[in-house]
């Protein structure tokens, strides 16, 4: 499994409904309110093999109330 980051800009207002579908998914380890041009920033685990940017699409940026999504990729540095 790897993580990535992605931050989500959510419509004025709809902040917490998406964190709420967010977490319906079951699909989020973690899950934070930020400040600044993202509204919410999640942590995911996904399998090596699969395609994250399917997985951003299929599984959150369909998400209502998601206006923009900015998806990190980490790397095993040490």
């Amino acid at each position: 499994m790897k993580p990535i980051f992605v931050q989500l800009q959510c419509a004025p207002g709809k902040t917490y409904e998406v964190a709420d579908a967010i977490y319906q998914t079951e699909l989020v380890s973690e899950l934070y309110s930020t400040s600044g041009e993202y509204d919410l920033l999640m942590k995911v685990y996904i399998v090596e093999e699969q395609d994250i940017g399917k997985f951003i699409n299929d599984h959150i940026a369909n998400i209502p109330g998601i206006i923009r999504s900015l998806t990190t990729l980490t790397f095993r540095a040490f």
